[in-house]
């Protein structure tokens, strides 16, 4: 174990950040996309310095294969812009640079300071970035070069415990960014971290700063809740921590009416993360209908709607035009959600079927 020092005001040494080598982190070099390793690369020919970043170590630590790599250096969005001509520069407040190798991204951010606060996007070193990292097991950086994990704030540590330990400081970590809340419970959940009582109670008490974020924002987190393959422990986070009814207010409410309807729809989200680990890339519609069954199956008496014959265009219209009230503010791609409901509708006797071009309503025979 390595030791990184910095000197204080008075130029005595301090103590910054503990490097763990390689025969103590035991990450494999084979655990690593190799086009990752050539951007790290290209930034230290060119004078810089390169680390793969956050959720990617916390992966490599526990032995799990990293879904991206994410990678941070100290040159600017503009000069990496110039490293690189398969790239380009996104975003307006944080401007991070994206890296292309055919279909694979990789998401290439600057060091960053605290001066204007946790998501501020003014530049700065390595040891200020540090400390605008959300939690300590996402704080980490890996020198693919010299094989070594980079560490300021515990996070090698905390994994070995489980815990989930925020790096920025309570009073301020919500108020900054309130998804971090939702991250929170999807790491531990993800994880089998556990959150500390001290965190559980802020989250709780901090729930309404989801009020006004973007639906497309919170869009954004329920498709990862759903594309996780953890969606049933997320959940059941969520409400434990009065978050969930800000991400689908109609569903929480449900659930907290009727424990029945609750149980049902947990077991569906068990469903769904089966669906998803053996069908990583199966489409959205398949696992909105996980979400919708118990839901649609509570809105009429479906055997009763084939026997008299009700109109199934309508019954389709009506229930498409609920269920997209339902999801709110979720808002799925429309084909994604008609397709859920078509398979719903179906399966309760009302043959609805799309053709290329429109919906096609077929007519149950007499």
């Amino acid at each position: 174990m390595l030791i990184r020092y910095a000197t204080d005001s008075h130029g005595k040494p301090i103590k910054k950040a503990v490097i763990y080598t390689k025969s103590e982190h035991n990450i494999s070099p084979s655990s690593i996309d190799q086009d990752a390793i050539f951007v790290i690369a290209r930034l230290r020919d060119s004078g810089f310095a390169a680390y793969i970043v956050g959720g990617a170590v916390r992966d490599l630590l526990v032995g799990k294969k990293p879904k991206d790599f994410d990678i941070v250096t100290d040159a600017t969005p503009s000069r990496i812009k110039k490293i690189f001509r398969n790239s380009r520069i996104i975003g307006k407040r944080f401007r991070l640079v994206h890296v292309f190798f055919g279909e694979k991204i990789f998401e290439v951010s600057t060091f960053r300071s605290t001066v204007d606060g946790s998501v501020g996007n003014a530049f700065g070193t390595m040891d200020e970035d540090v400390m605008r990292r959300d939690f300590t097991l996402n704080a980490l950086y890996y020198d693919p070069h010299r094989e070594q994990v980079v560490d300021y704030v515990g996070g090698v540590k905390d994994i070995k415990k489980r815990i989930l330990r925020p790096v920025i400081p309570l009073k301020t970590i919500f108020v900054d960014d309130p998804v971090r809340m939702l991250r929170a419970v999807k790491y531990g959940a993800t994880t089998g971290c556990r959150l500390p009582h001290a965190l559980k109670k802020k989250i709780r008490e901090s729930a309404p700063l989801l009020s006004p974020v973007s639906p497309s924002r919170l869009t954004e987190e329920v498709l990862k809740i759903i594309n996780s393959g953890h969606s049933h422990d997320i959940v059941a986070s969520a409400m434990d921590t009065d978050l969930y009814v800000y991400l689908q207010p109609a569903a929480t409410n449900l659930m907290l009416e009727n424990k029945k309807y609750a149980k049902a729809y947990m077991e569906k989200l068990k469903r769904l993360d089966n669906y998803v680990f053996q069908n990583p890339e199966g489409r959205l519609g398949e696992k909105l209908y996980f979400l919708l069954f118990d839901f649609v199956a509570g809105l009429t008496d479906w055997q009763q709607e084939v026997k008299l014959g009700s109109s199934v265009a309508d019954l389709y219209k009506r229930t498409w035009a609920q269920c997209r009230t339902f999801v709110l503010p979720m808002n799925p791609q429309r084909t994604e959600l008609e397709y859920a409901v078509r398979k719903i509708l179906n399966e309760y006797g009302v043959p609805v079927k799309a053709s290329r071009r429109r919906t096609r309503i077929v007519l149950p025979p007499e």
